[in-house]
């Protein structure tokens, strides 16, 4: 989509919006907005300032993301919020500010932004306090600001804004709004695809682990009411008749004995289905536990704890042990750890896992739960084909997904490329829809 600029520029004085169109203002912030700092009401419900959802009710948030929240019953303690403030939140040098539509009561660590209505509209201000270089020129306003620390309204007065006029805050507000839907509908889209893909993964895998590779192989009961029938040549067992499971050892912070070395180790969040990543923990260990603890390339690490049951395949050089929040697991004879891997991914989102590790409580996957599940097993040379099988068939939907995630990022660098350069003048989009 081609856009034109507008017919003159001039000169804002104010590094983050350059060159604005002739005619717009640029004035200090306090202009246009300036603090309430009113005290809550008894009566008013909390809310709560979110990057993802806006301000919303508390106890909205804590449905929509399953936590718990400390509810402050004391007004006095509390800030009054009213439908069209701004909120400058613990997250705003992040991710800019949020619009309330809502009334009720909010921490007093956030600052409230009253409007001009008369000059401002709140829309077109919602869209430019998302941008990048907005919230870059917040940041810019205190050399102490942390993750965690508050921005005051110190901060926000100190950054000038642009103000068209009003009439044309509303023809931008308008091309964004169906702009922004249009590029929001492509990437839901694609994030269905994406979706689509993975629910093809299970599903391959999920077949081939439990009937095999050949559909005219003869079949036999299993014994077990969820699996059905399985080929005949297959044997039902439990991991512990096939494989070494081993523990990782307790978190040891302090060097207990002289000889105690500092070494790396993997813990459960470390692991992903894809492999082992952001590795930065050390701890102690003895010289007994350096042989028994260290890791070998192929190795099956499953997860104790945490997301309980997600597995990978150790495919690291480097040296690195293990924390009791993973278990080890090596193939005996000839049992592979691959075919337990592709195993275990089916089980996880088969839902066995979670219900065998009751995860309505804190979960884990202890060493004998993972011994005692059940596995299904072919002989070597057939596990080995399956793991071909597999293994070429993850890499195709890896690289589709991968093509859908990139198109997804630039869908995201569009929206925001377009936000930008509309509430900034740099496009002009007024006679867009005449």
């Amino acid at each position: 989509m081609q856009f034109k600029q507008y017919p003159s520029y001039k000169n804002s004085g104010v590094e983050w919006l350059g060159e604005v169109p002739e005619g717009w203002q640029v004035i200090p912030s306090k202009f246009y907005f300036i603090e309430r700092k009113e005290k809550a009401e008894n009566t008013d419900k909390q809310l709560t300032a979110s990057q993802k959802l806006g301000i919303i009710f508390q106890e909205d948030f804590m449905a929509e993301n399953g936590r718990v929240m400390v509810v402050m019953k004391n007004p006095e303690i509390l800030k009054k919020v009213r439908p069209n403030d701004f909120v400058i939140s613990m997250r705003s040098f992040q991710g800019g500010l949020e619009l309330s539509y809502l009334e009720g009561s909010i921490s007093s660590a956030y600052v409230m932004l009253k409007p001009n209505l008369n000059v401002v509209n709140i829309e077109y201000f919602k869209y430019l306090f998302k941008t990048t270089r907005y919230i870059q020129s917040l940041q810019s306003t205190s050399n102490l600001i942390r993750d965690g620390q508050a921005l005051r309204f110190n901060n926000f007065s100190q950054v000038k804004l642009v103000l068209p006029s009003k009439s044309d805050q509303q023809k931008i507000v308008s091309f964004l709004d169906t702009e922004t839907a249009r590029i929001d509908n492509l990437i839901n889209k694609q994030q269905k695809l994406i979706e689509l893909l993975e629910e093809q993964r299970k599903s391959i895998i999920s077949y081939a682990v439990t009937k095999g590779l050949n559909p005219n192989v003869p079949m036999k009961d299993s014994g077990v009411e969820w699996l059905g029938e399985v080929p005949e040549s297959w044997h039902v067992a439990v991991v512990k008749r096939a494989f070494i499971v081993k523990l990782g050892k307790m978190l040891q912070p302090d060097q207990k004995d002289e000889t105690d070395v500092f070494k790396k180790y993997l813990k459960a969040s470390n692991i992903t289905w894809d492999g082992v990543k952001d590795i930065d923990n050390e701890m102690w260990f003895s010289e007994n536990e350096l042989k028994k603890l260290k890791l070998e390339i192929g190795d099956l690490l499953v997860a104790e704890g945490g997301d309980v049951g997600k597995s990978c395949i150790f495919d690291s050089s480097e040296e690195f042990y293990y924390q009791n929040s993973i278990n080890r697991v090596r193939g005996q004879k000839n049992n592979a750890n691959k075919f337990l891997y592709y195993w275990l991914f089916t089980l996880k989102y088969s839902g066995y896992i979670d219900i065998l590790c009751n995860k309505s409580t804190i979960a884990h996957f202890t060493a004998e739960k993972l011994n005692e599940t059940i596995l299904l097993l072919p002989d070597g040379v057939e596990q080995n084909e399956i793991i071909a099988y597999l293994d070429r068939e993850n890499e195709k939907i890896n690289h589709f997904v991968l093509k859908q995630n990139h198109l997804i990022e630039k869908l995201k660098e569009y929206r925001s490329s377009i936000i930008s350069h509309a509430v900034t003048g740099k496009i002009d989009v007024r006679e867009w829809g005449a």
